[in-house]
């Protein structure tokens, strides 16, 4: 059997099932939005978060595409996505689940000692442990876990072992809803001083000061871009993206000082400190554990 085909059997079987699915593509992440949806040009699909008129017969804006209609996976344009396509990803929060993506043995070994026992996948690194009940999604409640749900997909490895137990409190208690401000109504939090990064702070890190600063900028920027929502994610994102670079340091990078830059440009936009905070240190840490 092929590839292709053995991903859409299993496509199909789960959306018989009534589980949304999509392809997902080389780095196990969906397909790019087409020409007309790029940028979300079109409004976006009807189930996002703010609804639009996107139609679009292609697999765009990743898991709000994902199907459990036939015709719609079996569609010319779907199959030509399957057969481009690693894997199957599917939409827990469609099919009112929640998956507890743990991403190491310390979250698993975490998560076996705090949360319920309930249906277990192995993965590569770790588990997904599968709740019954949808939930907002987020990354980096803790280092190592997320929680993926109505906003977000997850790869689809199999019915996993165990009976599935109904979402428990305390994965609900793990999300930190991102209270934001619209552009120009002040923010949730004060912005005090805080220190930038120059190369005072950063005398034994290999890269120029020019690249540095110029990633930083970057990743400040896509920060501040989220003034609806995600802004929290970006603060997990940016710095475990930028930490990264810095595994191979001789000496003090000034890691500290770009985390610092990161929370005031979350803050700006209004996510609360607290949580900016919170979601930059699990990102600096999460690059941190991956290196070692």
């Amino acid at each position: 059997m092929t590839a292709t085909r053995s991903h859409l059997l299993t496509a199909l079987e789960l959306a018989a099932a009534g589980v949304p699915v999509l392809p997902l593509r080389d780095g196990k992440v969906p397909f790019g939005n087409c020409r007309t949806c790029k940028g979300n040009a079109c409004g976006g699909r009807p189930n996002m978060k703010r609804a639009g008129a996107c139609h679009c017969p292609e697999p765009c804006h990743a898991w709000a595409a994902a199907a459990t209609d036939r015709n719609v996976v079996l569609s010319p344009l779907w199959v030509a996505a399957w057969e481009r396509a690693v894997c199957v990803g599917y939409h827990p929060g469609g099919a009112r689940l929640t998956v507890v993506d743990l991403d190491n043995a310390a979250a698993v070994a975490w998560a076996r000692e705090t949360l319920p026992a309930t249906r277990t996948v192995a993965t590569t690194r770790g588990e997904h442990w599968i709740y019954r009940g949808a939930m907002p999604s987020s990354n980096a409640v803790r280092p190592g876990v997320d929680i993926k749900s109505l906003t977000q997909y997850a790869r689809w490895l199999g019915p996993g072992t165990g009976r599935m137990a109904v979402l428990p409190a305390a994965v609900r208690a793990l999300v930190v809803k991102e209270d934001t401000t619209p552009a120009g109504r002040g923010v949730a939090s004060s912005l005090p001083a805080r220190a930038l990064w120059d190369r005072s702070v950063a005398t034994g890190c290999r890269h120029t000061e020019r690249y540095v600063r110029t990633g930083l900028e970057r990743g400040l920027a896509l920060v501040r871009a989220r003034t609806e929502s995600g802004a929290g994610s970006q603060a997990f994102g940016v710095p475990r993206f930028l930490a990264a670079q810095h595994t191979a340091r001789p000496g003090p990078c000034g890691l500290t000082a770009i985390g610092e830059e990161i929370i005031t440009a979350a803050v700006s936009v209004g996510v609360p400190e607290a949580y900016a905070r919170r979601a930059v240190a699990n990102g600096l840490e999460t690059a941190t554990e991956r290196a070692a």
